[in-house]
């Protein structure tokens, strides 16, 4: 099973996952992202914080860029 990175870039900062998680394909790679996209958001609403500019740059280990998932996307 393929293994994917979902790194975090928040303006011009860049948060590498070192850890990844196995998935079977991109799609569930992406779904897995916009799911904790929502949570990342929904916790810095509650803290008065904001998400914008955030994204999820999603990778394989090959370093292949799977998608990019803005956090903004996901709350619509």
């Amino acid at each position: 099973m393929p293994k994917y990175f979902f790194h975090v870039r928040r303006n011009d900062v860049f948060e590498e996952d070192v850890e990844g998680i196995d998935l079977a394909t991109p799609e569930q790679a992406r779904e897995e992202a916009i799911a904790a996209a929502r949570e990342i958001v929904a916790e810095r609403i509650c803290a008065g914080r904001s998400a914008d500019g955030d994204v999820f740059e999603i990778m394989t280990e090959d370093g292949t860029l799977v998608a990019i998932v803005p956090f903004s996307s996901v709350l619509s």
